[in-house]
C-alpha cells in the first residue's frame, strides 16, 4: 500500500496537471459513471491529501475520494489519451494530460461535511501544515500498545506505513515493541520531526531513502541496495542482513498484520 509521501506527491501532480481548468471525467470501467457524469466538463479547483487519502474537489459538485488500497495505481500521460481498458475507473483528461485511476479501494464522490468527517477520523499527517504531533502524542502516551502498531494506526498519525515505521524508529534508538506510553516527549517530539523531513524527502524524491549521509553505499564502501521497493534503508525488508552500523542482523516479526524489521543492538529492548 502507498505511504502518504506517494498520496501528497499524486496530489502535486494533479494539482500541476489539472487545477485550474476544466476536465473531461469518465469512468470506462463503468462503476463511477453516474459521478463522472456531473463532475464532466467542470473545473479541478482543489487538491488535498491527508494521510492515504486524495481529493480532488469540483466545486458546489464535490470532492472525488480516493483510496488506493493495496492494489490501486494511478498513471498520468499526455494527450489525445490513448484509449482506455476497461480496468479504467476514472480518466481525467485535458489539452496537455490525462490521468487514470485503476484498482482502488474507494473511489466516490462525495461532499464537503462527508471530507470533513473523514479528517476528523484521521490522525495527524507529519506532511500536512495544519496541525502538529501534538494529537498523536496525546494517544501515544496513555496506550500500552506497541509503538510500532500506533504508529501504523491511522487514526493515530496518518500516512505512515511499514517502511516510514520501521526506519523512523531505527534512526531513534527505540524497540518497536516498548509501549507508547513509556516514550518521552523528547523522544516523540523528534520522531514527528524526522518523519516530516524524510516524507518531504519522499514527496520530492518520489521513493523513501532513510539512510544518513554517513552510512550510505559511497560512505561506507558497501553495495547498493538491491530491492524493488527502491532507496537506501536501515532495516526494512534486510532480514538477515548485517546492520550497516553495528553489524547485527536485521530481525522480523510479524506485527500489526506486517512484518516489523529491526537491529536488536541499536534499537535494545528496556
Amino acid at each position: 500500500m502507498p505511504e502518504g509521501h506517494t498520496i501528497h506527491r499524486l496530489a502535486a501532480d494533479h494539482r500541476d496537471r489539472f487545477a485550474g481548468r476544466p476536465v473531461r471525467v469518465s469512468s470506462p470501467q463503468g462503476k463511477f459513471s453516474d459521478s463522472a457524469a456531473l463532475l464532466d466538463g467542470h473545473a479541478l479547483d482543489a487538491v488535498d491529501a491527508h494521510g492515504k487519502h486524495l481529493f480532488l474537489g469540483f466545486g458546489d459538485t464535490g470532492w472525488v475520494h480516493i483510496h488506493l488500497g493495496l492494489f490501486g495505481k494511478l498513471g498520468f500521460g499526455t494527450a489525445p489519451a490513448p484509449p482506455p481498458t476497461d480496468t479504467v475507473r476514472l480518466r481525467l483528461v485535458n489539452e496537455d494530460h490525462h490521468a487514470d485511476l485503476r484498482g482502488p479501494t474507494t473511489c466516490a464522490l462525495i461532499t464537503e461535511p462527508e471530507k470533513r468527517a473523514i479528517h476528523d477520523r484521521l490522525g495527524p499527517d507529519p506532511l500536512r501544515t495544519d496541525e502538529d504531533g501534538e494529537r498523536a502524542w496525546q494517544r501515544i502516551s496513555r496506550s500500552r500498545i506497541t509503538v510500532a502498531a500506533l504508529l501504523m494506526d491511522q487514526k493515530v498519525v496518518a500516512g505512515v506505513g511499514n517502511v516510514y515505521r520501521a526506519e523512523v524508529l531505527f534512526r531513534h534508538g527505540i524497540d518497536p515493541y516498548r509501549p507508547g506510553r513509556d516514550l518521552t516527549r523528547e523522544e516523540w517530539d523528534a520522531i514527528w520531526a524526522d518523519l516530516a523531513m524524510l516524507m518531504r524527502e519522499g514527496v520530492r524524491n518520489n521513493r523513501i531513502d532513510t539512510v544518513r549521509p554517513e552510512h550510505l553505499p559511497e560512505a561506507m564502501g558497501r553495495a547498493p541496495r538491491v530491492d524493488d521497493h527502491g532507496g537506501e534503508v536501515y532495516v526494512y525488508r534486510r532480514t538477515h542482513q548485517p546492520c550497516h552500523i553495528c553489524h547485527t542482523e536485521i530481525r522480523t516479526a510479524p506485527l500489526a498484520a506486517r512484518n516489523l524489521f529491526w537491529c536488536p543492538v541499536c534499537q535494545p529492548a528496556d
